[in-house]
């Protein structure tokens, strides 16, 4: 009897203790996902505040080694331009952009379909690859002059520069994304009864999609480049125009203000792509 008595309290205490620990993962709970959410927006916020960091970076430079506004403006400056010419500027930017959207969207309707069927066909690599490669090592900044000869100064000239620029990395990627595919794989595919186009839809495509992307992103990066360069040579409107203009006068607020919208526009394609492979290619955003 007295063995049974004194088991009943320890019994109870034990109850106790795991009813207190059970509730304190509860009470935990809420705290340690608001802490999640705080470093989520931290993380997100890193590239913001980067940007922000150079800015002031620019701005402590330009005053503490006092440096001339006609060697190195301040951002006050640019950006007060910025504003103030913004009708100009958002005009030529607007040229600009069609320049860069037209290059590149003739780049992404040619480079990946010719990619494909380079990787496939052993045919069609002896025939069209070495043309293709050829056309790389021709200096296109060289071949610019030819091309307002060929084309005249209005946006066409800039629209085929942009396309040759961009073309060979989206090809490449192409290539090497269409044939990276493990041969054992497609076997396995046939042996189970997948037809052709299952086979490309449900694992060549998925297999090929990272590897396209990381090409887009170079040739995305390039062709903001390349519009600039085929304005430098020849045209009468657009930023690259702006900049020359700019530097020519030794107007270098607005040298820079152009700079600051080129950096932006490049940013705002490369969050385009990257948005574009996040939603195309789902299994890929696990980490980011």
């Amino acid at each position: 009897m007295p063995s049974n008595i004194s088991a009943k309290p320890a019994s109870r205490s034990d109850d106790l203790v795991k009813e207190q620990g059970a509730e304190a993962p509860q009470a935990g709970a809420p705290r340690s996902d608001f802490i999640r959410v705080l470093l989520n927006i931290g993380w997100n916020l890193i590239p913001a505040l980067t940007f922000v960091g150079i800015v002031l970076l620019w701005a402590g430079a330009v005053r503490f080694f006092a440096i001339p506004s006609y060697l190195l403006p301040g951002p006050g400056s640019v950006f007060a331009l910025l504003i103030s010419d913004a009708g100009m500027l958002w005009e030529n930017s607007k040229t600009t952009i069609a320049e860069i959207l037209l290059g590149f969207g003739l780049t992404l309707v040619t480079a990946i379909p010719l990619g494909l069927v380079i990787a496939l066909s052993p045919l069609a690599k002896q025939v069209l690859y070495p043309p293709a490669m050829l056309l790389q090592l021709v200096p296109k900044v060289a071949m610019a002059p030819l091309f307002l000869v060929w084309f005249g100064f209005g946006m066409q000239s800039k629209v085929v520069l942009t396309l040759l620029m961009t073309f060979f990395p989206l090809l490449i990627a192409s290539i090497s994304g269409f044939q990276i595919l493990d041969a054992r794989l497609l076997y396995l595919t046939r042996s189970m009864g997948a037809t052709s186009w299952q086979t490309f839809r449900y694992l060549r495509i998925p297999a090929a999609l990272p590897v396209i992307f990381s090409g887009l992103k170079t040739s995305a990066t390039i062709a903001a480049t390349a519009a600039i360069v085929a304005e430098f040579v020849g045209a009468n409107k657009g930023l690259g125009y702006v900049l020359l203009k700019g530097t020519s006068t030794m107007n270098i607020d607005l040298t820079f203000a152009v700079l600051v919208i080129l950096t932006v526009i490049g940013l705002a394609i490369n969050y385009i792509v990257e948005f574009s492979e996040w939603l195309l290619a789902p299994w890929q955003r696990d980490g980011k």
